[in-house]
């Protein structure tokens, strides 16, 4: 009997509500250790559920309105994907470059605004209230990821992978310079009027208290560079923390490509480490968005060769226990659906689905 077609078969896998009927077990549901398969729902499949966007990332999912949130940082455009009908409209006709997104415990729609350099959230009343715009007077970079911690502190990355005209703006001349000593970008002087001319300041990932909102740097260039992903353990106790390269045409920092982990205490980091090397049969895969299950799981977005990009599936303990096979790489994800039971996967202009058999840590 012929194998299934599959990511990797000739021909390959279709995709969309007009591919074939696919096979059982999906062949590009992949466990690497037997725990996997007591994760994933074996009558499942994975399922091509929208394409429609430029990049799409910051999946986010709000539970009382049935909703899914994604960011466009291209187009700067949020949509809103309804549990419903799987229908997708604007959400935000403008979003200033958005890129992660989080709701709150309370319901709060909470985003990382490349264009605007910010972190904002949208009250309950339709008001944006700025969080985060600048530390040590000067202006942030281009907040990236975002993630809520258990004690209500919003905890967010800041690399400057939205210094581009496509995804936000360039920085400022005179800023810092690439490894041949050249200076990063010049602005013309229409972004200058739209966005001002900033220099870029370090890598940093930042803690805003959720009584004062102070804003505080937790972890440093030097020990996270080109920070991206970012998600907690269960119980707050752990941070995970992904270094990435620089963004397309950037020089950057130099990111290693790996997961790390650092211990969580009174809104401090310490005992960080290396979790993961992403390293997966020979290639350095790069890692972007990631989400924590219930039992501690991190499910990771995982760019490379076809065949092998997709999603990878790390234990607590840091061992890769499954992956996701899909034919294009996986910019972030989350759990979703009224059960936080489904797994949303954003690749390039497409969103991808999965029903699993965990639950997304709250909130997701």
């Amino acid at each position: 009997m012929p194998a299934p077609p599959s990511v990797i078969s000739n021909p390959p896998r279709q995709w969309g509500e007009n591919a074939p009927v696919i096979v059982l077990p999906d062949p590009d549901i992949i466990a690497l250790d037997p725990c996997f398969k007591d994760l994933v729902y074996g009558n499942a499949n994975l399922k091509l559920a929208w394409r429609g966007g430029d990049w799409l990332e910051g999946p986010a999912w709000n539970s009382e309105g049935r909703f899914l949130l994604l960011s466009d940082t291209i187009r700067a455009v949020q949509y809103r994907y309804l549990w419903e009908n799987s229908a997708v409209s604007v959400f935000r006709g403008y979003s200033y470059n958005s890129n992660g997104n989080i709701f709150d415990a309370e319901g709060r729609l909470i985003s990382c605004e490349h264009g605007m350099r910010r972190v904002v959230r949208w009250e309950h009343d339709g008001s944006c209230h700025v969080l985060a715009d600048s530390y040590e007077g000067a202006p942030l970079n281009s907040p990236n990821d975002v993630a809520v911690h258990p004690d209500g502190s919003i905890w967010f990355t800041d690399p400057g992978y939205g210094d581009t005209i496509v995804e936000g703006h360039p920085d400022a001349p005179g800023g810092p310079t690439n490894r041949d000593g050249v200076e990063r970008w010049t602005l013309d002087g229409e972004i200058v009027t739209q966005f001002g001319g900033h220099k870029r300041q370090q890598d940093h990932v930042f803690r805003i208290d959720p009584v004062t909102g102070v804003l505080t740097a937790v972890m440093t260039q030097q020990q996270v560079p080109d920070p991206n992903g970012i998600a907690f353990s269960p119980d707050g106790t752990r941070v995970h923390v992904i270094s990435s390269g620089p963004g397309p045409g950037q020089k950057g920092h130099g990111g290693d490509l790996r997961i790390h982990m650092g211990d969580v205490r009174d809104g401090a980091v310490s005992n960080l480490r290396l979790f993961a090397d992403m390293m997966l049969e020979g290639h350095q895969m790069g890692p972007d968005g990631m989400r924590t299950d219930i039992f501690g799981n991190l499910w990771c977005g995982a760019n490379g060769p076809l065949g092998l990009c997709g999603v990878v599936v790390y234990n607590p303990q840091g061992r890769m226990i499954g992956r996701l096979r899909l034919p294009r790489g996986v910019s972030n994800l989350t759990f979703g659906g009224p059960k936080r039971d489904v797994l949303f996967m954003c690749a390039a202009d497409a969103l991808f689905t999965l029903q699993v058999n965990t639950q997304g840590a709250a909130p997701s």
